[in-house]
């Protein structure tokens, strides 16, 4: 079984061109559904019906899964069923039948600004690594990026004259995002006063964000980075990087930003994904109405 799922993962890498982590998520989510099947003692894919996958499901919700993980394991079992079914792998296809997961919207936990001032004037500039925390904290916020798109940001890829970055997003979609003077200000600072101390000819390959053995960041350490300085802050909140693109988001709408110009910032493929902000700033509106009007 496990070769037909690195046969499928093959052609989602190379023939459908889904990023890297992409790929990793269909990958996990069919790894799980294998180990179902295997402790169910099913040995072969055509041995799968509708009834098994539902009770795949129903273990699922026993470990307490939201309605979004739900969705995304029965798109991931769907479409590698259709591989299958496509490849003439099996005969059958169980998923047929099935209906699909309805994904419960869940809005995203945003900043206030004074929160984001917070968490921006926590690192120092006076240390090579602090400094590079400070010019990745303003960049995220004044662009809205995810954070693969920073960790793979490049020199050449950096427009300040124009005031703009230009981003390799999901499925390779290049995109140009506009970059303000804050973020403009530290990037140049620590490219001059941190960067030539962290590269290494051979392994920084122009990235612009480095680590100590100068070679580019990783999404864990990104991660580090977000929860080290929130605590340094004082924020009680759970924080992680993508709060930072929701307050981008966010913000830019709170201050009249147009809908669609906030989708292309955001490189979001569909205006639906984007319009979930607009319900985070009438939540916004209704909370600063009942805070300031007289009967409220």
């Amino acid at each position: 079984m496990e070769e037909f799922l690195k046969e499928y993962l093959t052609i989602l890498r190379y023939e459908k061109n889904l990023s890297e982590n992409t790929a990793n998520s269909y990958k996990n989510d069919l790894q799980k559904f294998i180990t179902f099947l295997n402790k169910s003692r099913i040995k072969d894919f055509s041995e799968v019906t509708s009834n098994l996958i539902t009770k795949f499901f129903d273990h699922q919700r026993k470990s307490e899964i939201d309605s979004a993980t739900s969705a995304r394991y029965m798109s991931s079992i769907k479409g590698f069923f259709r591989f299958l079914e496509n490849n003439s792998y099996i005969e059958k296809n169980p998923t047929d039948k099935l209906s699909p997961v309805k994904k419960g919207r869940k809005l995203p936990t945003v900043l206030t600004l004074p929160e984001i001032e917070m968490i921006l004037n926590a690192p120092g500039t006076d240390d090579i690594t602090d400094l590079r925390d400070k010019a990745i904290l303003e960049t995220f916020y004044s662009s809205g990026l995810r954070v693969s798109e920073l960790i793979n940001l490049k020199i050449n890829d950096l427009f300040f004259d124009d005031e703009v970055i230009r981003v390799l997003g999901k499925g390779s979609k290049e995109r140009i995002v506009p970059i303000g003077n804050s973020a403009v200000k530290w990037i140049k600072e620590y490219l001059t006063r941190s960067r030539p101390f962290l590269e290494k000819k051979t392994k920084s390959q122009n990235f612009v964000f480095l680590n100590k053995r100068g070679t580019k960041l990783s999404r864990m350490w990104i991660w580090k980075i977000f929860d080290h300085y929130a605590k340094e802050a004082g924020i009680k909140k759970e924080i992680h990087p993508h709060i930072f693109r929701h307050s981008f988001a966010t913000h830019l709408l709170e201050g009249g930003a147009d809908l669609r110009a906030v989708q292309e910032m955001l490189g979001h493929a569909d205006i639906s994904t984007t319009q979930i902000y607009t319900h985070v700033d009438r939540n916004y509106i209704k909370q600063v109405h009942k805070d300031h009007h007289p009967r409220g």
